[in-house]
């Protein structure tokens, strides 16, 4: 059996300069907050950059639960938990944002037909002609 080789696997790289720890917080009901921790190659804390906070909710919907994620700017996690109904907020007022103009861009699709055109006469030509005239 030959091995497969997912195409652009080689061209790959980590950047060993922006690597970080992940930790999650949760309250058990409403908010989670993951911390990501700026670290150096070797595991170590890179205090020379700032951690990152960012919010995920689930936000119940008529389909199902619906997943939001949304970025806390914050200097520490107690800041991150104090900011998080309002980031909340606005993530989720950019998610409408964004499924409106989605909605917008498929209505303004023109669509092309791939097949011959029809006839303006409405003639089939398995049948002959059609007694159906346009003035």
């Amino acid at each position: 059996m030959a091995e497969s080789k997912i195409r652009g696997l080689d061209q790959v790289t980590v950047d060993m300069t922006n690597l970080y720890r992940e930790e999650t917080f949760t309250d058990l009901a409403v908010a989670t907050i993951r911390r990501h921790t700026p670290v150096k190659s070797d595991g170590t804390d890179d205090p020379a950059r700032p951690p990152l906070f960012t919010g995920q909710a689930s936000l119940m919907t008529e389909g199902g639960a619906l997943p939001l994620s949304f970025v806390i700017e914050a200097k520490n996690l107690e800041e991150a938990f104090k900011k998080f109904p309002a980031e909340m907020e606005k993530g989720y007022e950019k998610m409408l944002e964004e499924v409106r103009e989605y909605r917008r861009e498929q209505a303004s699709r023109i669509v092309v037909p791939t097949g011959p055109m029809p006839s303006v006469t409405g003639a089939n030509p398995a049948q002959g002609p059609s007694k159906i005239r346009l003035r």
